[in-house]
């Protein structure tokens, strides 16, 4: 997961196969993460679809001082 992020960085661009591979590897544990916050599936659903979006769109904030799925919960917290 470091090298696809770091690569993210360093390119400045995600690649379409690095976005799927983040999702792949961490949506699950997002969702459930977003269903103990809201108890709804649906919210569940659409907090973990808005977390990977706005993941993506800040990916250059990431710091490699927590795992990848540590940051991105607390992007679905906020």
């Amino acid at each position: 997961m470091f090298l696809i992020v770091e690569s993210t960085k360093t390119k400045g661009v995600m690649a379409l196969e690095d976005l799927e591979k983040i999702c792949n590897l961490h949506y699950k544990y997002v969702k459930s993460y977003a269903l103990s916050l809201c108890l709804n599936e649906t919210l569940a659903e659409d907090i973990t679809q808005e977390t990977f979006y706005n993941a993506i769109k800040k990916i250059d904030t990431f710091k490699n001082d927590c795992k990848i799925e540590t940051w991105l919960c607390s992007i679905a917290k906020n």
